[in-house]
């Protein structure tokens, strides 16, 4: 005998197999989602590396002093832009040209005593041709010439010493440059060679020293020697700079070497930059970040940053297409990034197809219809989201 209740056991029978397979049964029947993908060709790839530095003059200038004394005037504007050779700050030149003039009168008693001299050799020559005299009187007569004339190159020595002495009470800027504030004032009693009276730095084109790990760069010369990448001499690097908020620095600048010593603390190697700097917006000791092509990656896959996904491990994956219509997952290991786009270091070969565009609402074994995108259209790509048929969304 069938119990009346056995109708509706199976129709709650049914309802829960329908509730369990509903997800599976509306996935099969979902329309294939609209995307766009790109065949993985292999391209040149430079390496750039971000890194620390600073700004330094290319040439710097502490003015001193030749001669001490009192400073009677400064001369030039503090913070402008002076010329080598321009006076900048004048000594009291009176004690010095007096030093001038005692130095004339000794030049001009040296050479009178010097014809006189000459007087008294030509007579002992005339009186030794006539045998008059002995010879040992020509002979003290030349010595005293010679005497004479060694007093006339001391005494001449001396007041050009005097004339240069008197010269530097003129104190003039060393090189071309910017002239920072000055460090003396009227009145002051500087010491030669000893007090700093004002510094000149010289402001374009100025230098950036930036530090790389030592490591990094070592890496990077065993790739070199492994033949994956091909590094840049000084003349082909390109330097950039970033400044603290993110604006960049408009002239390009050129990398001039690296030293080649590792500092013992640090670890860190420096290597040097020069930046024009017409304008004077690099200040030296500022902060800046340069951006440097170190090397060429010939041979380099990757991909646009909108394709790649990550698990809930933090696995890299996207999805390539695995026949005509349907994807399946790869997992990838990721190198740089270079603007919008990733360095595939591997899981992906040339010509696999990946789904650059519409792989949000994959899973694998995902029916599609590809779309082939060409690089340069990947940006128009990532703002225009992939149409989806409708429904397409509706997982369960």
């Amino acid at each position: 005998m069938i119990s009346k209740s056995m109708p509706g056991r199976f129709s709650c029978l049914m309802a829960g197999l329908l509730l369990i397979a509903g997800p599976a049964f509306a996935q099969n029947q979902l329309p294939p989602a609209m995307v766009s993908i790109q065949t993985m060709q292999p391209e040149p790839l430079p390496i750039v590396n971000e890194l620390p530095g600073r700004v330094a003059a290319t040439r710097t200038a502490e003015v001193r002093p030749r001669v001490g004394g009192i400073v009677v005037s400064r001369v030039f504007e503090q913070g402008s832009l002076i010329k080598e050779g321009e006076v900048l700050f004048k000594i009291d030149p009176a004690s010095f040209a007096v030093r001038v003039a005692s130095a004339e009168a000794t030049l001009a008693r040296a050479e009178a005593s010097r014809q006189n001299a000459k007087d008294q050799l030509k007579r002992a020559e005339a009186l030794r041709e006539r045998k008059v005299t002995a010879g040992v009187d020509l002979e003290n007569a030349a010595t005293t010439m010679a005497q004479a004339e060694a007093d006339v190159a001391i005494a001449r020595a001396a007041l050009q010493e005097a004339q240069l002495n008197l010269g530097y009470t003129e104190v003039t800027a060393p090189i071309s440059g910017v002239v920072g504030r000055a460090l003396v004032t009227e009145g002051a009693l500087v010491n030669a060679q000893n007090d700093i009276m004002a510094t000149i730095q010289q402001l374009d084109p100025v230098y950036v020293d930036v530090t790389q790990s030592s490591s990094e760069l070592f890496a990077l010369k065993r790739a070199r020697d492994a033949g994956t990448l091909m590094m840049a001499s000084s003349d082909e690097a390109s330097v950039s700079l970033i400044f603290d908020d993110g604006s960049e620095y408009g002239p390009k600048g050129k990398l001039l070497f690296s030293e080649a010593s590792v500092d013992s603390t640090t670890g860190q190697i420096t290597l040097r930059a020069e930046f024009p700097n017409p304008k004077g917006d690099l200040l030296p000791g500022l902060y800046v970040r340069a951006r440097i092509e170190q090397a060429v990656r010939e041979n380099a896959l990757t991909i646009p940053q909108m394709a790649v996904q990550r698990d809930q491990s933090g696995q890299a994956y996207v999805y390539v297409m695995k026949d005509a219509d349907t994807v399946e997952r790869r997992n990838v290991r990721l190198g740089q990034t270079t603007e919008s786009r990733w360095l595939v270091e591997d899981g992906l070969k040339t010509g696999d197809k990946v789904v650059v565009a519409g792989a949000q609402k994959l899973y694998p074994d995902a029916k599609v219809v590809a779309e082939p995108v060409e690089p340069k259209a990947e940006a128009a790509a990532a703002e225009i989201p992939a149409e989806t048929p409708k429904g397409a969304g509706q997982q369960g």
